[in-house]
């Protein structure tokens, strides 16, 4: 029975080490990493927050820290274009989509790069939302027209094509090297 117990042991471990070596490690720091920054704002102007963009191992890492949104859970996405013009935000184009994949994470043809979690708003008016989107790079996010990040009205189903029935677009923030 000991032998027994050592055999499967020792299996477990050779599958846990064949596993790790295949995993990629995304999230971890890089030294000197590229950063970008966006403010969020609404149509009217008003300040709601910020978003940051930053390299990490393996992908880009985005987080949203926003205030005086409304209570509720919000789709945030990254767009690919770098323009906020309202009221409507549209002149942020599609979402970000450099792999031509359908919408959402919950979508078996999906996510894209520009897909992010949808972002709780507490009744205080105040959220914070991180995620590391694997694969993605700042080269492509930066690019020759640069990209925004806009919050949505409602949540994101995380699964309709184009936006996830989130509605609105009721904040739109504007990346910039930082």
């Amino acid at each position: 029975m000991r032998y027994a117990m050592t055999i499967g042991a020792a299996a477990a471990l050779v599958a846990v080490a064949a596993c790790s070596e295949k995993r990629v490690d995304t999230g971890m720091p890089v030294a000197g990493a590229a950063k970008a920054v966006a403010m969020l704002r609404t149509a009217a102007g008003v300040d709601v927050g910020r978003a940051s963009a930053t390299e990490v191992a393996g992908g880009v890492r985005f987080t949203i820290d926003a205030k005086g949104m409304p209570q509720g859970n919000h789709g945030a996405h990254i767009h690919m274009t770098g323009r906020c013009d309202g009221p409507d935000f549209t002149t942020a184009g599609g979402h970000w989509n450099p792999t031509n994949m359908k919408h959402g994470s919950m979508n078996p043809q999906g996510p894209h790069e520009g897909d992010l979690p949808n972002l709780m708003i507490g009744a205080d008016g105040r959220g914070t939302l991180g995620a590391t989107i694997p694969g993605a790079t700042m080269a492509g996010l930066m690019d020759a027209d640069g990209a925004a990040i806009v919050v949505h009205a409602g949540p994101d189903d995380l699964m309709t094509d184009p936006a996830g029935n989130s509605g609105a677009r009721i904040a739109c923030g504007v990346f910039q090297p930082g």
